[in-house]
């Protein structure tokens, strides 16, 4: 997400839309967003901050400007991920959103700790939403290389990193992309040349294929219908406290 600067205005941000059949983690680098649910739930978010959102079979959610940063600047720069769920997940209630802190992870010479069932986001250990033991590691990198997470448990898929310069042994690393590894290959983490951030993305293969329409994702191409004919019908439930606008379906009244 980002980088981009923008005024904040009453009602800025992004309105009420919807989500099915994922996960989102939202990790800051930069800015502060306020998150409102469809379950009620009302969070911001700031740097360092985890912001874990289970869609499950619907939920509804808004990102608007705080409050107290209406009339300043606000650059808003981080990392959205798409965490796809388990059988067991994709229809459930939507549990509540939930912004862990962490524990700071004890330090350890010779690379970073393996994730094993839990993230390590910016040197703190974050325990898993239930049912989604799906890592998210993501560190600085240095001109000197690192061990990429050993290949334990959930498999390390990707790398993506922000800002600086340098390589990946085992595929192309540039900043603001994704290096997409597979299990036949060990990688080290950059080799920098300046400074960089890194993000590392891994979890168990899916356990099919997954289609996406708009905001929507499932492995049956008539549910993704099903969400979009709800959305435009109003059948979805409302944002408490931010139920008077809403981003429409692509073409929607075209």
């Amino acid at each position: 997400m980002g980088p981009h600067t923008s005024l904040g205005v009453v009602g800025g941000g992004v309105g009420p839309h919807p989500h099915i059949g994922l996960a989102t983690v939202t990790y800051l680098f930069d800015g502060e967003i306020q998150h409102h649910d469809s379950l009620g739930t009302a969070q911001r978010i700031t740097p360092g901050d985890v912001n874990w959102m289970t869609a499950g079979r619907g939920i509804v959610h808004s990102e608007r400007t705080p409050a107290d940063r209406i009339g300043q600047m606000n650059t808003i720069h981080g990392l959205r991920v798409g965490v796809g769920l388990p059988p067991s997940r994709r229809r459930s209630p939507s549990p509540p959103s939930s912004t862990p802190q962490g524990q700071p992870a004890p330090a350890r010479r010779g690379g970073p700790q393996p994730a094993r069932r839990a993230g390590i986001l910016a040197g703190r250990r974050l325990a898993d939403p239930p049912g989604l033991p799906h890592p998210l590691r993501r560190r600085r990198a240095w001109p000197r290389r690192q061990p990429a997470p050993p290949q334990r448990g959930p498999r390390a898929r990707g790398v993506r990193r922000r800002g600086g310069r340098g390589s990946l042994t085992a595929a192309p690393c540039t900043a603001a992309r994704l290096a997409v590894l597979t299990p036949s290959k060990r990688a080290r983490l950059p080799t920098a040349i300046t400074r960089a951030r890194v993000a590392v993305l891994g979890g168990e293969p899916l356990d099919g294929p997954r289609y996406m329409l708009w905001n929507f994702v499932s492995s049956r191409k008539d549910r993704l219908e099903q969400a979009k004919d709800d959305w435009i019908h109003r059948r979805f439930p409302t944002i408490p406290g931010d139920d008077q606008e809403r981003v429409p379906f692509p073409g929607e009244g075209a």
